[in-house]
């Protein structure tokens, strides 16, 4: 690996002699000839160490380490380790170096071998540090820093350059664990982070800070439509890695939203950029997903520069089912009220034929309360996805009740679905421990509920 060193003495021989020998040993080499000139160049250059002088006018080797110890706290900045040089041979002025922070001390005139190896060890030393640091500020799964480290990489970024904060969102992200699992949840991030950094640059900074939630800082980015260009290429380039994992039939609509402020447009206050992007994140959730909105500054409102990503042929491949769907559709109290009326006016208005039914288990043993007992109705539920039909819904009224319509279905078929579900309450041996009651009707009236025991 090379090194960077950068030498700081008043003493142009020492310098001259410092600098050969570092050249000689295939490291590079910067030299300052006053502490004053050194704090200048510190402030665009970050050498791996630096030898300093004690001894020197205007400012000794004490005073620089102090302004560069500041400065390297006020800019968020690792700080570089220090090897004074000295040919003061009293033991106070080590003290006093050490006490700054000084890394170590090579008496003058320096045996050559042994300022090497001093060298070498403390930048070795300095190197392992740094990298189990790092390893401890990234996120495992994707590469990128983790929240902690994010946050605080994102304070210093907001304070001290120009560019755009951006929450990055994963739509749907959930689903994927839900029907898939897990590791194929860890497996999309995955392939999603190699996407980011496809379509990043190299300075850009990216931390995870959620399951499927990033923040972005993009230095120099002064235009919304250079966001624009990035979530549009996100979300071309997930869609594609969704077929690709998931397979052509999927029907998860995965993408990503995002919301996005300038700075220092509107501030450079880490805690308050970041709340104006989550306000611009949130425009996007609410109004569509798969785009992006900014944060324009103007009454804490979010500006209209949402931008729909998904053209027609797009939003119908989301939301068309591409192959056969694997189980009837399960629905929330609230989804499936809506869509029960719609079906009812549908019927009435075309004359056609539905039917409803209602299951109830009811246990008989009290000893099979508790946790056996929610087992039993999850089970069942499961069974009623796989024996019923794909064109029929349902909703779980209660842990124990479960309200089904199922549609276009002829009074003369509706006893082989019942018999069909029967049957697997059967198979799932619970019958001794529960009794199965059920009722159903036509949906348009003409007939009255029937009520019967399994």
């Amino acid at each position: 690996m090379s090194y960077w060193i950068a030498v700081v003495d008043d003493d142009v021989t020492n310098l001259k002699i410092a600098r050969e020998l570092l050249i000689q040993n295939d490291i590079k080499v910067s030299v300052a000839k006053s502490g004053r000139i050194f704090l200048n160049f510190i402030k665009s250059n970050h050498p791996d160490l630096v030898l300093l002088d004690i001894r020197m006018p205007e400012m000794d080797g004490f005073e620089v380490l102090k302004n560069l110890r500041k400065y390297e706290e006020e800019e968020g900045l690792r700080k570089i380790p220090v090897i004074f040089l000295t040919a003061d041979e009293t033991e106070n002025i080590e003290s006093e170096g050490l006490a700054l922070g000084a890394a170590d001390f090579v008496r003058k005139p320096f045996n050559k071998d042994v300022l090497l190896r001093r060298i070498t060890n403390i930048l070795r030393n300095n190197q392992t540090i740094h990298n189990l640091s790092k390893d401890a500020n990234v996120d495992k799964l994707t590469g990128f820093l983790n929240k902690a480290s994010a946050i605080e990489e994102m304070k210093g970024l907001c304070r001290t350059e120009k560019g755009a904060l951006i929450l990055l969102d994963i739509d749907s992200f959930k689903l994927v664990n839900d029907v898939y699992g897990h590791d194929m949840g860890d497996n999309i991030l995955r392939a999603f982070s190699k996407i980011l950094k496809r379509n990043l640059r190299a300075d850009d900074v990216v931390g995870r800070i959620g399951g499927d939630e990033f923040i972005i800082f993009g230095r120099n980015i002064p235009y919304d439509s250079v966001v624009d260009n990035i979530v549009s290429r996100i979300n071309n380039q997930l869609a594609e890695i969704s077929i690709e994992y998931l397979g052509e039939d999927h029907r998860v609509p995965l993408g990503v939203s995002a919301g996005a402020v300038f700075i220092p447009d509107i501030g450079g206050d880490y805690s308050d950029l970041i709340k104006q992007a989550d306000k611009a994140l949130s425009y996007v959730k609410k109004n569509g997903t798969h785009g992006y909105a900014v944060f324009n500054g103007e009454d804490g409102k979010t500006g209209d520069e949402l931008t729909s990503l998904d053209s027609l042929s797009r939003l119908s491949q989301i939301m068309d089912e591409r192959g056969e769907a694997n189980s009837m559709l399960c629905l929330s109290q609230e989804a499936f009220i809506s869509v029960y009326r719609f079906m009812h006016r549908y019927l009435q208005r075309y004359n056609r034929v539905a039917h409803k039914a209602l299951f109830t288990i009811i246990p008989k043993h009290a000893e099979y309360l508790g946790s056996n007992l929610n087992g039993m109705y999850d089970a069942f539920g499961e069974m009623l996805k796989k024996h019923l039909r794909i064109s029929d819904f349902m909703m779980r009224n209660k842990p124990n009740q479960f309200f089904v319509f199922l549609p276009e279905l002829m009074e003369q078929d509706r006893d082989t679905v019942i018999n069909r579900v029967l049957k697997g309450w059967k198979d799932l041996g619970f019958s001794e421990h529960a009794e199965l009651l059920y009722e159903h009707a036509i949906v348009n009236g003409q007939e009255g509920t029937a009520t019967h025991e399994a």
